[in-house]
Protein backbone atom coordinates (compact mmCIF):
# COMPACT_ATOMS: atom_id res chain seq x y z
CA UNK A 1 0.00 0.00 0.00
CA UNK A 2 1.32 3.41 -0.99
CA UNK A 3 1.33 6.19 1.54
CA UNK A 4 0.91 9.93 1.23
CA UNK A 5 3.57 12.07 2.84
CA UNK A 6 2.32 15.06 4.85
CA UNK A 7 4.54 17.25 2.69
CA UNK A 8 2.63 16.14 -0.41
CA UNK A 9 0.55 19.11 -1.63
CA UNK A 10 -2.47 16.81 -1.82
CA UNK A 11 -2.37 15.92 1.87
CA UNK A 12 -3.35 19.35 3.19
CA UNK A 13 -5.51 19.98 0.12
CA UNK A 14 -7.70 16.94 0.88
CA UNK A 15 -8.09 18.05 4.50
CA UNK A 16 -9.03 21.56 3.32
CA UNK A 17 -11.53 20.16 0.80
CA UNK A 18 -13.29 18.20 3.55
CA UNK A 19 -13.47 21.31 5.73
CA UNK A 20 -14.77 23.47 2.84
CA UNK A 21 -17.41 21.00 1.72
CA UNK A 22 -18.65 19.50 4.99
CA UNK A 23 -20.42 22.53 6.41
CA UNK A 24 -23.79 22.82 8.17
CA UNK A 25 -26.95 23.84 6.37
CA UNK A 26 -30.55 23.95 7.44
CA UNK A 27 -33.01 22.94 4.76
CA UNK A 28 -32.42 22.35 1.06
CA UNK A 29 -29.34 24.37 0.14
CA UNK A 30 -30.70 26.20 -2.94
CA UNK A 31 -33.63 27.92 -1.16
CA UNK A 32 -31.27 28.56 1.77
CA UNK A 33 -28.75 30.20 -0.59
CA UNK A 34 -31.61 32.36 -1.86
CA UNK A 35 -32.56 33.25 1.72
CA UNK A 36 -28.90 34.10 2.38
CA UNK A 37 -28.80 36.46 -0.61
CA UNK A 38 -32.09 38.05 0.49
CA UNK A 39 -30.93 38.50 4.08
CA UNK A 40 -27.71 40.11 2.87
CA UNK A 41 -29.65 42.45 0.58
CA UNK A 42 -31.97 43.37 3.46
CA UNK A 43 -28.97 44.30 5.62
CA UNK A 44 -27.62 46.48 2.81
CA UNK A 45 -30.97 48.20 2.30
CA UNK A 46 -31.26 48.96 6.02
CA UNK A 47 -35.04 48.60 6.17
CA UNK A 48 -37.86 46.34 5.05
CA UNK A 49 -38.41 46.48 1.28
CA UNK A 50 -41.61 47.55 -0.43
CA UNK A 51 -40.86 45.51 -3.53
CA UNK A 52 -38.65 42.50 -4.34
CA UNK A 53 -37.17 41.32 -7.63
CA UNK A 54 -35.51 37.92 -7.94
CA UNK A 55 -33.54 36.62 -10.89
CA UNK A 56 -32.76 32.91 -10.83
CA UNK A 57 -31.13 30.48 -13.23
CA UNK A 58 -33.16 27.49 -14.37
CA UNK A 59 -31.37 25.06 -12.06
CA UNK A 60 -32.11 27.28 -9.07
CA UNK A 61 -35.79 27.46 -10.02
CA UNK A 62 -35.83 23.67 -10.39
CA UNK A 63 -34.37 23.05 -6.94
CA UNK A 64 -36.43 25.62 -5.05
CA UNK A 65 -39.86 25.18 -6.63
CA UNK A 66 -41.12 22.10 -4.80
CA UNK A 67 -39.19 21.89 -1.54
CA UNK A 68 -40.45 23.07 1.85
CA UNK A 69 -38.46 25.93 3.37
CA UNK A 70 -37.82 25.22 7.08
CA UNK A 71 -39.06 27.57 9.78
CA UNK A 72 -41.76 29.03 7.54
CA UNK A 73 -44.75 26.93 8.56
CA UNK A 74 -44.30 24.58 5.57
CA UNK A 75 -44.16 27.20 2.82
CA UNK A 76 -42.63 26.26 -0.53
CA UNK A 77 -40.87 28.05 -3.37
CA UNK A 78 -38.74 31.04 -4.28
CA UNK A 79 -40.91 33.82 -2.78
CA UNK A 80 -41.09 31.93 0.53
CA UNK A 81 -37.31 31.45 0.68
CA UNK A 82 -36.69 35.11 -0.12
CA UNK A 83 -39.29 36.31 2.39
CA UNK A 84 -37.79 34.14 5.12
CA UNK A 85 -34.35 35.61 4.51
CA UNK A 86 -35.67 39.19 4.42
CA UNK A 87 -37.90 38.96 7.49
CA UNK A 88 -35.96 36.62 9.77
CA UNK A 89 -32.58 35.91 8.22
CA UNK A 90 -29.19 36.36 9.86
CA UNK A 91 -26.72 36.68 6.99
CA UNK A 92 -23.78 35.99 9.29
CA UNK A 93 -24.99 32.39 9.61
CA UNK A 94 -24.75 31.78 5.84
CA UNK A 95 -26.41 28.39 5.13
CA UNK A 96 -27.98 28.44 8.59
CA UNK A 97 -29.39 31.87 7.78
CA UNK A 98 -32.95 30.98 8.91
CA UNK A 99 -32.08 28.55 11.67
CA UNK A 100 -33.45 30.76 14.46
CA UNK A 101 -36.92 31.91 13.42
CA UNK A 102 -39.52 32.67 16.09
CA UNK A 103 -43.24 31.90 15.80
CA UNK A 104 -43.89 35.64 15.51
CA UNK A 105 -41.43 35.82 12.62
CA UNK A 106 -43.15 32.89 10.91
CA UNK A 107 -46.35 34.92 10.97
CA UNK A 108 -44.45 37.96 9.69
CA UNK A 109 -43.08 35.92 6.77
CA UNK A 110 -46.63 34.98 5.75
CA UNK A 111 -47.76 38.59 6.09
CA UNK A 112 -44.81 39.78 4.02
CA UNK A 113 -45.72 37.37 1.22
CA UNK A 114 -49.29 38.69 1.21
CA UNK A 115 -48.37 42.37 1.32
CA UNK A 116 -45.13 42.82 -0.64
CA UNK A 117 -44.88 42.22 -4.41
CA UNK A 118 -42.22 39.62 -5.23
CA UNK A 119 -41.34 39.27 -8.91
CA UNK A 120 -39.43 36.16 -10.01
CA UNK A 121 -37.67 36.04 -13.36
CA UNK A 122 -35.89 33.15 -15.05
CA UNK A 123 -32.51 34.58 -16.06
CA UNK A 124 -29.99 32.96 -18.36
CA UNK A 125 -26.57 34.51 -17.93
CA UNK A 126 -24.83 31.26 -18.96
CA UNK A 127 -24.27 30.61 -15.25
CA UNK A 128 -25.82 27.38 -13.96
CA UNK A 129 -25.90 28.60 -10.35
CA UNK A 130 -27.12 32.18 -10.39
CA UNK A 131 -29.22 34.11 -7.85
CA UNK A 132 -29.87 37.88 -8.04
CA UNK A 133 -31.96 39.57 -5.34
CA UNK A 134 -32.91 43.26 -5.65
CA UNK A 135 -34.86 45.09 -2.94
CA UNK A 136 -36.60 48.48 -3.15
CA UNK A 137 -37.88 50.95 -0.57
CA UNK A 138 -38.85 54.38 -1.84
CA UNK A 139 -35.81 55.75 -3.65
CA UNK A 140 -33.46 53.27 -2.01
CA UNK A 141 -32.39 49.92 -3.43
CA UNK A 142 -29.94 47.11 -2.78
CA UNK A 143 -28.78 44.19 -4.86
CA UNK A 144 -26.92 40.97 -4.04
CA UNK A 145 -25.79 38.26 -6.43
CA UNK A 146 -24.60 34.72 -5.63
CA UNK A 147 -22.99 32.67 -8.39
CA UNK A 148 -21.38 29.24 -8.91
CA UNK A 149 -21.79 27.98 -5.35
CA UNK A 150 -24.11 28.55 -2.41
CA UNK A 151 -22.22 31.12 -0.34
CA UNK A 152 -20.28 32.83 -3.13
CA UNK A 153 -21.48 36.45 -3.09
CA UNK A 154 -20.00 38.06 -6.19
CA UNK A 155 -21.85 41.40 -6.33
CA UNK A 156 -23.27 43.91 -3.86
CA UNK A 157 -24.64 47.35 -4.51
CA UNK A 158 -26.58 50.03 -2.64
CA UNK A 159 -28.47 52.79 -4.49
CA UNK A 160 -26.51 52.04 -7.64
CA UNK A 161 -23.12 52.24 -5.90
CA UNK A 162 -21.13 49.04 -6.44
CA UNK A 163 -19.71 47.77 -3.15
CA UNK A 164 -18.42 44.40 -4.40
CA UNK A 165 -17.95 43.07 -7.91
CA UNK A 166 -16.05 39.85 -8.51
CA UNK A 167 -15.48 38.34 -11.95
CA UNK A 168 -17.65 35.30 -12.74
CA UNK A 169 -16.48 32.43 -14.87
CA UNK A 170 -18.93 29.59 -15.49
CA UNK A 171 -18.44 26.75 -13.02
CA UNK A 172 -15.24 28.29 -11.67
CA UNK A 173 -15.12 28.33 -7.89
CA UNK A 174 -12.81 31.01 -6.66
CA UNK A 175 -11.32 30.89 -3.16
CA UNK A 176 -11.72 27.11 -2.87
CA UNK A 177 -9.00 24.47 -2.83
CA UNK A 178 -8.19 23.00 -6.24
CA UNK A 179 -10.50 19.98 -6.66
CA UNK A 180 -8.49 18.72 -9.63
CA UNK A 181 -5.94 17.43 -7.12
CA UNK A 182 -8.43 14.67 -6.28
CA UNK A 183 -8.03 11.19 -7.73
CA UNK A 184 -9.18 7.79 -6.55
CA UNK A 185 -5.60 6.64 -6.01
CA UNK A 186 -4.79 9.83 -4.13
CA UNK A 187 -7.91 9.51 -1.98
CA UNK A 188 -7.02 5.90 -1.15
CA UNK A 189 -3.47 6.80 -0.13
CA UNK A 190 -4.76 9.73 1.91
CA UNK A 191 -7.39 7.88 3.91
CA UNK A 192 -4.93 5.16 4.83
CA UNK A 193 -2.25 7.57 6.07
CA UNK A 194 -4.03 10.71 7.32
CA UNK A 195 -3.68 11.56 10.99
CA UNK A 196 -7.38 11.23 11.89
CA UNK A 197 -7.04 13.94 14.55
CA UNK A 198 -6.82 16.41 11.64
CA UNK A 199 -10.23 15.41 10.25
CA UNK A 200 -12.14 14.02 13.21
CA UNK A 201 -13.89 17.26 14.20
CA UNK A 202 -15.49 17.84 10.80
CA UNK A 203 -16.39 14.15 10.33
CA UNK A 204 -17.73 13.65 13.86
CA UNK A 205 -19.98 16.67 13.32
CA UNK A 206 -21.25 15.13 10.08
CA UNK A 207 -21.95 11.85 11.85
CA UNK A 208 -23.79 13.60 14.70
CA UNK A 209 -25.93 15.95 12.60
CA UNK A 210 -26.85 13.52 9.83
CA UNK A 211 -27.72 10.57 12.05
CA UNK A 212 -30.01 12.84 14.09
CA UNK A 213 -32.01 13.94 11.05
CA UNK A 214 -32.12 10.36 9.75
CA UNK A 215 -33.61 9.20 13.06
CA UNK A 216 -36.07 12.10 12.97
CA UNK A 217 -37.17 10.92 9.50
CA UNK A 218 -37.90 7.49 10.94
CA UNK A 219 -39.67 8.84 14.03
CA UNK A 220 -41.73 11.52 12.30
CA UNK A 221 -44.10 11.82 9.35
CA UNK A 222 -42.32 13.45 6.43
CA UNK A 223 -43.14 13.39 2.74
CA UNK A 224 -43.60 9.90 1.34
CA UNK A 225 -41.86 8.30 4.36
CA UNK A 226 -39.55 6.27 2.13
CA UNK A 227 -37.35 5.26 5.06
CA UNK A 228 -40.27 3.77 6.97
CA UNK A 229 -41.64 2.08 3.85
CA UNK A 230 -38.30 0.32 3.34
CA UNK A 231 -38.09 -0.87 6.94
CA UNK A 232 -41.72 -2.03 6.97
CA UNK A 233 -41.49 -3.86 3.64
CA UNK A 234 -37.93 -5.22 3.60
CA UNK A 235 -37.08 -5.95 7.21
CA UNK A 236 -34.31 -4.81 9.56
CA UNK A 237 -31.15 -6.28 7.96
CA UNK A 238 -28.15 -3.97 7.74
CA UNK A 239 -28.45 -3.39 3.99
CA UNK A 240 -32.06 -2.30 4.34
CA UNK A 241 -31.28 -0.13 7.37
CA UNK A 242 -28.46 1.60 5.47
CA UNK A 243 -30.83 2.52 2.64
CA UNK A 244 -33.77 3.31 4.90
CA UNK A 245 -31.93 5.61 7.30
CA UNK A 246 -30.34 7.58 4.44
CA UNK A 247 -33.75 7.90 2.77
CA UNK A 248 -35.33 8.94 6.07
CA UNK A 249 -32.84 11.77 6.44
CA UNK A 250 -33.97 13.07 3.06
CA UNK A 251 -37.63 12.47 3.93
CA UNK A 252 -37.20 14.86 6.84
CA UNK A 253 -34.97 17.39 5.10
CA UNK A 254 -37.10 17.78 1.96
CA UNK A 255 -40.28 18.16 3.94
CA UNK A 256 -39.66 20.92 6.41
CA UNK A 257 -37.59 19.37 9.21
CA UNK A 258 -35.73 22.09 11.06
CA UNK A 259 -32.67 20.03 11.99
CA UNK A 260 -29.40 21.00 10.26
CA UNK A 261 -27.33 18.62 8.12
CA UNK A 262 -23.69 18.54 7.12
CA UNK A 263 -23.61 18.85 3.37
CA UNK A 264 -21.39 17.41 0.64
CA UNK A 265 -20.80 19.13 -2.72
CA UNK A 266 -23.32 21.79 -1.76
CA UNK A 267 -26.09 19.28 -1.06
CA UNK A 268 -27.61 18.08 2.19
CA UNK A 269 -29.06 15.01 0.47
CA UNK A 270 -25.59 14.09 -0.74
CA UNK A 271 -24.16 14.76 2.72
CA UNK A 272 -26.70 12.37 4.23
CA UNK A 273 -26.09 9.74 1.54
CA UNK A 274 -22.29 9.64 1.92
CA UNK A 275 -22.42 9.41 5.71
CA UNK A 276 -25.47 7.62 7.11
CA UNK A 277 -25.06 4.23 5.32
CA UNK A 278 -21.36 4.17 6.24
CA UNK A 279 -22.20 4.85 9.90
CA UNK A 280 -24.87 2.13 9.92
CA UNK A 281 -22.37 -0.41 8.59
CA UNK A 282 -19.63 0.78 10.96
CA UNK A 283 -21.89 0.12 13.93
CA UNK A 284 -23.00 -3.25 12.56
CA UNK A 285 -19.41 -4.35 11.99
CA UNK A 286 -18.13 -3.00 15.30
CA UNK A 287 -15.61 -0.69 13.61
CA UNK A 288 -13.61 1.54 15.93
CA UNK A 289 -13.72 5.31 15.64
CA UNK A 290 -10.51 5.57 13.63
CA UNK A 291 -11.65 3.12 10.96
CA UNK A 292 -15.07 4.75 10.85
CA UNK A 293 -13.55 8.19 10.27
CA UNK A 294 -11.29 6.88 7.50
CA UNK A 295 -14.33 5.28 5.84
CA UNK A 296 -16.26 8.56 6.09
CA UNK A 297 -13.34 10.49 4.59
CA UNK A 298 -13.18 7.99 1.72
CA UNK A 299 -16.91 8.20 1.04
CA UNK A 300 -16.98 12.01 1.16
CA UNK A 301 -13.92 12.52 -1.03
CA UNK A 302 -15.08 9.93 -3.60
CA UNK A 303 -18.33 11.81 -4.01
CA UNK A 304 -16.67 15.24 -4.17
CA UNK A 305 -14.23 13.93 -6.78
CA UNK A 306 -17.09 12.74 -8.99
CA UNK A 307 -19.18 15.89 -8.53
CA UNK A 308 -16.22 18.09 -9.45
CA UNK A 309 -16.50 16.68 -12.98
CA UNK A 310 -20.24 17.35 -13.19
CA UNK A 311 -20.76 20.64 -11.37
CA UNK A 312 -22.93 21.54 -8.40
CA UNK A 313 -26.21 21.59 -10.32
CA UNK A 314 -27.20 19.57 -13.37
CA UNK A 315 -29.81 17.16 -14.69
CA UNK A 316 -27.73 14.36 -13.21
CA UNK A 317 -28.84 13.22 -9.76
CA UNK A 318 -26.03 13.82 -7.26
CA UNK A 319 -27.28 10.99 -5.07
CA UNK A 320 -25.71 8.61 -7.62
CA UNK A 321 -22.23 9.92 -6.83
CA UNK A 322 -22.93 9.98 -3.12
CA UNK A 323 -24.29 6.42 -3.20
CA UNK A 324 -21.20 5.14 -4.98
CA UNK A 325 -19.06 6.98 -2.42
CA UNK A 326 -21.01 5.32 0.40
CA UNK A 327 -20.45 1.95 -1.30
CA UNK A 328 -16.71 2.65 -1.34
CA UNK A 329 -16.72 3.55 2.35
CA UNK A 330 -18.64 0.38 3.20
CA UNK A 331 -16.28 -1.73 1.07
CA UNK A 332 -13.38 -0.32 3.12
CA UNK A 333 -15.16 -1.12 6.39
CA UNK A 334 -15.67 -4.70 5.16
CA UNK A 335 -11.93 -5.11 4.59
CA UNK A 336 -11.78 -4.15 0.93
CA UNK A 337 -8.60 -2.78 -0.61
CA UNK A 338 -8.04 -0.37 -3.48
CA UNK A 339 -9.31 -2.80 -6.13
CA UNK A 340 -12.54 -3.39 -4.21
CA UNK A 341 -13.03 0.35 -3.75
CA UNK A 342 -12.61 1.38 -7.38
CA UNK A 343 -14.65 -1.52 -8.73
CA UNK A 344 -17.43 -0.66 -6.29
CA UNK A 345 -17.48 2.89 -7.65
CA UNK A 346 -17.40 1.84 -11.31
CA UNK A 347 -20.07 -0.83 -10.84
CA UNK A 348 -22.35 1.57 -8.97
CA UNK A 349 -22.00 4.24 -11.64
CA UNK A 350 -22.79 1.70 -14.33
CA UNK A 351 -26.01 0.73 -12.53
CA UNK A 352 -27.70 4.06 -11.74
CA UNK A 353 -26.10 6.81 -13.84
CA UNK A 354 -29.41 7.32 -15.65
CA UNK A 355 -31.21 8.92 -12.69
CA UNK A 356 -32.21 12.50 -13.50
CA UNK A 357 -32.48 15.42 -11.11
CA UNK A 358 -35.94 16.98 -11.35
CA UNK A 359 -35.46 19.27 -8.40
CA UNK A 360 -35.49 18.98 -4.64
CA UNK A 361 -38.64 17.35 -3.26
CA UNK A 362 -39.98 14.27 -1.50
CA UNK A 363 -38.92 11.76 -4.18
CA UNK A 364 -35.23 12.52 -3.56
CA UNK A 365 -35.42 10.06 -0.67
CA UNK A 366 -36.35 7.21 -3.00
CA UNK A 367 -33.52 8.11 -5.37
CA UNK A 368 -31.10 8.06 -2.44
CA UNK A 369 -32.28 4.56 -1.50
CA UNK A 370 -31.67 3.42 -5.09
CA UNK A 371 -28.21 5.02 -5.17
CA UNK A 372 -27.15 3.44 -1.86
CA UNK A 373 -28.47 0.09 -3.09
CA UNK A 374 -26.34 0.47 -6.23
CA UNK A 375 -23.26 1.21 -4.12
CA UNK A 376 -23.86 -1.92 -2.06
CA UNK A 377 -24.59 -4.04 -5.14
CA UNK A 378 -21.43 -2.69 -6.81
CA UNK A 379 -19.34 -3.92 -3.89
CA UNK A 380 -21.12 -7.27 -3.57
CA UNK A 381 -20.68 -7.87 -7.30
CA UNK A 382 -16.92 -7.48 -7.17
CA UNK A 383 -16.65 -9.47 -3.94
CA UNK A 384 -18.22 -12.36 -5.84
CA UNK A 385 -16.02 -12.04 -8.89
CA UNK A 386 -18.45 -10.02 -11.00
CA UNK A 387 -17.89 -6.61 -12.57
CA UNK A 388 -18.70 -4.37 -15.49
CA UNK A 389 -15.93 -3.99 -18.05
CA UNK A 390 -14.67 -1.27 -20.36
CA UNK A 391 -17.06 -1.05 -23.28
CA UNK A 392 -20.13 -1.79 -21.12
CA UNK A 393 -21.98 1.42 -21.89
CA UNK A 394 -20.22 4.41 -20.33
CA UNK A 395 -17.80 2.19 -18.44
CA UNK A 396 -14.23 2.61 -19.67
CA UNK A 397 -11.15 0.74 -18.54
CA UNK A 398 -9.90 2.57 -15.46
CA UNK A 399 -11.87 4.24 -12.69
CA UNK A 400 -10.74 7.78 -13.55
CA UNK A 401 -11.76 7.32 -17.16
CA UNK A 402 -15.21 6.12 -16.09
CA UNK A 403 -15.60 9.04 -13.66
CA UNK A 404 -14.59 11.36 -16.53
CA UNK A 405 -17.30 9.80 -18.72
CA UNK A 406 -19.92 10.31 -16.04
CA UNK A 407 -18.80 13.92 -15.64
CA UNK A 408 -19.13 14.44 -19.39
CA UNK A 409 -22.59 12.87 -19.34
CA UNK A 410 -23.81 14.98 -16.42
CA UNK A 411 -22.22 18.29 -17.41
CA UNK A 412 -22.37 18.33 -21.21
CA UNK A 413 -24.63 15.53 -22.35
CA UNK A 414 -27.55 16.42 -20.09
CA UNK A 415 -27.63 20.19 -20.67
CA UNK A 416 -30.65 19.94 -22.94
CA UNK A 417 -32.24 17.44 -20.57
CA UNK A 418 -31.90 19.95 -17.75
CA UNK A 419 -33.51 22.68 -19.81
CA UNK A 420 -36.40 20.40 -20.76
CA UNK A 421 -36.92 19.36 -17.13
CA UNK A 422 -37.07 23.05 -16.14
CA UNK A 423 -39.59 23.80 -18.90
CA UNK A 424 -41.76 20.89 -17.73
CA UNK A 425 -41.58 22.03 -14.10
CA UNK A 426 -42.54 25.65 -14.84
CA UNK A 427 -45.33 24.58 -17.20
CA UNK A 428 -43.89 25.86 -20.48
Amino acid sequence: MKTMNKNDIRYQAYIDILKEELIPAMGCTEPIALAYAAATARELLGCMPERVEIGASGSIIKNVKSVIVPNTGHLKGIPAAAAAGIVAGDANKQLEVISHVTLDQEAQIRAFLEQVPIEVEHVDNQIIFDIIVTLYHGNDSSMVRIANYHTNIVHKEKNGEILLDLPIEEEKEENLTDRTLLSMEGIWDFINTVDVSEIQEVLNRQADFNMKIAQEGINGNYGANIGKVLLDSCGPDVQTRAKAMAAAGSDARMNGCELPVIINSGSGNQGITVSVPVLIYAKELGADQEKTLRALALSNLCSIHQKTKIGRLSAYCGAVNAGSGAGAGIAYLCGGGYKEIVHTVVNALAIVSGIVCDGAKASCAAKIASAVDAGLLGYNMYKRGQQFYGGDGIVTKGVEETIQNVGRLGKDGMQQTNEEIIRIMVGE
